[in-house]
C-alpha cells in the first residue's frame, strides 16, 4: 500500500504557507516584479510566521522540522512567487554549505548577523567553471547574473571546497528575466578577502544535494501553479461549442502535465525523506533536481500554449511561470552538473525502502 498523505503537523504547515503565498505573494506578483523587492512589511510578516526558520537549528530560532517540512513550504512559496521566496529567505541554501562544511558553530557565527538585520541576505554561488580566482587570500572575478540586488554574505561553493566573503562584493543591477522579485545583478568580486574556507569532498556533495533540493522544491510550486492556471483557463475557454479542455488532445496534454507535477513532487519528497533519515541522498537530490528542470521545459511552455496568444500577454502570469522556471534551472550549476551526480553509483543502490512521510508510510 502506498500512502502519500502528509502528517497533520506538515499539513498545517502546508496550509499556512499556502495561504501566505496566495494572499501575499501571488496576489501582488507583478508589483513585486516591478519593485524588485518584497518590502519591509512582507519581510516582517514572513519572519513572524517563521517559514524561513523551518529547518534551522534552535540556536538560530529555528524549528528543526527537517528537509521534508522545508520542501513542503518551498513548494507553496514557489507557487506564490519563487523570486519573492528567495528574497524573503535571509540565508537560503547558503546555510546548507556553512552548516555542512563549517558545522553548527560556523553557522551560528555567520548566520546570526544576517538574521538580525532586516533585508540582509546571504547568497550561494556555485562556481563550477570557475569564474572566481583566489590570490593571496582574496578573490577576484565576476558572475553575469545572480538573483539578488543585495548580498551581505557570499558563499562560494566549488566541487571540493567552499569559502565565504563579506567585503569587496559589488553588484551592478541588470534587467533580469526570471525571479525578478529577488533582484537581478551582475556580481563582481574585487579583492574580496576570504573570511572562512573549508575543504571536504563529502561535505560539498551533501551541501550540493541540499541546495538542489531547495531549488527543486521551488520548481515544483512553479510547475503546479502553471498547470493549475492553464487547466482552469482551458475549462473556461470555449471553442467549437465546448471548453477546450474537453477536446481529446488537450485533455491528454493536461493530464500529462498533472502527472509531471505529481512525479516531481514525489521525487522531491523522497529525497527530503532520505535526508531526514540520514540516508545517502546525493543522487536522490540530484535526480529530483534534474527531473524538475526537465519537466519545467515541458509543463511551462505547454501551459503557455494552452492559453494561445493570451499566454504571452501580461494579463496572465503564465509567461512569468516560464521565465521563473527557466531561471531556477540555472541555479547551482544547472541541470548538466546535477545529471552527472544523479547517475553516480546508480548500480550500487539497495532495493526498495520503506518511506515515512510524517506519520504515513510509503513502501
Amino acid at each position: 500500500m502506498i500512502d502519500f498523505t502528509l502528517s497533520p503537523e506538515l499539513t498545517l504547515l502546508q496550509s499556512t504557507a499556502r495561504e501566505l503565498a496566495r494572499d501575499r505573494l501571488a496576489a501582488v506578483e507583478r508589483r513585486l516584479e516591478a519593485d524588485r523587492d518584497v518590502g519591509d512589511e512582507l519581510r516582517r510578516l514572513f519572519d513572524e510566521v517563521g517559514l524561513a526558520r523551518v529547518e534551522l537549528p534552535e540556536a538560530l530560532g529555528g524549528a528543526e522540522l527537517g528537509a521534508l517540512a522545508r520542501a513542503v513550504v518551498l513548494e507553496e512559496l514557489g507557487a506564490g512567487d519563487p523570486g519573492a521566496a528567495l528574497a524573503l529567505d535571509p540565508l537560503g541554501p547558503a546555510a546548507y554549505v556553512v552548516q555542512e562544511l563549517g558545522g553548527s558553530e560556523a553557522l551560528t557565527a555567520l548566520a546570526k548577523p544576517i538574521l538580525a538585520e532586516p533585508g540582509a541576505r546571504a547568497l550561494l554561488v556555485h562556481d563550477h567553471r570557475p569564474r572566481f580566482h583566489e590570490s593571496g587570500g582574496t578573490v577576484q572575478g565576476q558572475f553575469p547574473w545572480v538573483p539578488a540586488d543585495r548580498v551581505d554574505l557570499l558563499v562560494v561553493l566549488e566541487m571540493e571546497r567552499a569559502y565565504v566573503v563579506r567585503e569587496g562584493i559589488h553588484l551592478e543591477p541588470v534587467r533580469g528575466a526570471g525571479l525578478r522579485a529577488a533582484g537581478a545583478s551582475e556580481l563582481r568580486l574585487d579583492g574580496a578577502p576570504i573570511v572562512e574556507s573549508w575543504v571536504s569532498t563529502p561535505a560539498t556533495l551533501q551541501a550540493h544535494a541540499r541546495g538542489r533540493l531547495y531549488v527543486a522544491s521551488l520548481l515544483v510550486g512553479v510547475l503546479r501553479r502553471a498547470y493549475e492556471y492553464s487547466r482552469d483557463y482551458a475549462l473556461e475557454r470555449v471553442a467549437f461549442g465546448r471548453p477546450i479542455a474537453h477536446h481529446q488532445s488537450l485533455a491528454f496534454l493536461i493530464a500529462d502535465m498533472a502527472t509531471a507535477v505529481d512525479g516531481c513532487r514525489m521525487l522531491v519528497h523522497e529525497a527530503a525523506w532520505r535526508l531526514d533519515q540520514g540516508d545517502p541522498a546525493v543522487e536522490a537530490c540530484a535526480g529530483a533536481f534534474v527531473e524538475c528542470c526537465e519537466q519545467a521545459m515541458f509543463v511551462t511552455p505547454n501551459a503557455l500554449q494552452l492559453l494561445g496568444g493570451h499566454g504571452f500577454m501580461l494579463d496572465h502570469p503564465v509567461e512569468k511561470f516560464m521565465r521563473d522556471a527557466r531561471a531556477l534551472t540555472l541555479l547551482l550549476g544547472g541541470v548538466d552538473a546535477a545529471r552527472e551526480e544523479s547517475g553516480r553509483d546508480l548500480g550500487e543502490r539497495d532495493g526498495p525502502v520503506a518511506l515515512t512521510l510524517g506519520e504515513s508510510s510509503w513502501t
